[in-house]
C-alpha cells in the first residue's frame, strides 16, 4: 500500500470507494463478535413478521466499521483516524452492494499536526444510509512536525 501524505491532499479530493456486499455469514460473525443478539439481524421470520422489514438487517455498527475501513485504507499505515462521527439513517439488507467513501472538505496544521477534514458517507446505490464526518492526521513529506 502506498502512503498518503498531507501535501498530496486537496479539498474536493474523493476517497477511493469501498464496495462490499455483506452476506449472512459475515453478519453472524459480526453479531457474535459484538455480542449483538437482536433477532432482527438473523431471524428472517422475526424481521418480517414482528418488525415489518423485507429481510434481516445489516447491523449499523458493521456499516460504520466498513466506512471507517474505507478511510483507514485510504490514509495508509502512517495515517491516523482522529475523529469519526456517523448517523445511521437507513436500513440495508444482506446481498445488497454497499459503497463507502467520502470527500476531503479541508485541511489545516494544528499544533504541528497535519489534519484533513472529511465528509464521509455509506450508500446503497444513490440512497444515503450513513452520513458523517471524520478528521485524519497524515504525515508530511518534509517530515512530521
Amino acid at each position: 500500500m502506498t502512503q498518503l501524505f498531507y501535501d498530496d491532499v486537496t479539498a474536493g479530493d474523493q476517497l477511493p470507494e469501498l464496495t462490499v456486499t455483506v452476506d449472512e455469514t459475515q453478519m453472524f460473525f459480526f453479531s457474535a463478535a459484538t455480542y449483538n443478539g437482536h433477532r432482527i439481524h438473523y431471524d428472517k421470520d422475526w424481521a418480517r413478521g414482528e418488525e415489518g422489514y423485507d429481510d434481516i438487517l445489516v447491523q449499523g455498527p458493521l456499516q460504520s466499521a466498513l466506512l471507517a475501513r474505507a478511510i483507514t485504507d485510504w490514509i495508509g499505515g502512517r495515517g491516523r483516524l482522529i475523529e469519526y462521527s456517523v448517523q445511521n439513517r437507513g436500513v440495508a439488507f444482506p446481498g445488497q452492494p454497499l459503497t463507502f467513501g467520502g470527500t476531503v472538505t479541508g485541511k489545516r496544521v494544528d499544533a504541528g499536526r497535519a489534519l484533513v477534514a472529511l465528509e464521509i458517507v455509506g450508500r446503497r446505490e444513490s440512497d444515503i444510509l450513513m452520513p458523517g464526518t471524520a478528521t485524519v492526521e497524515l504525515p508530511r513529506r518534509q517530515g512530521d512536525c
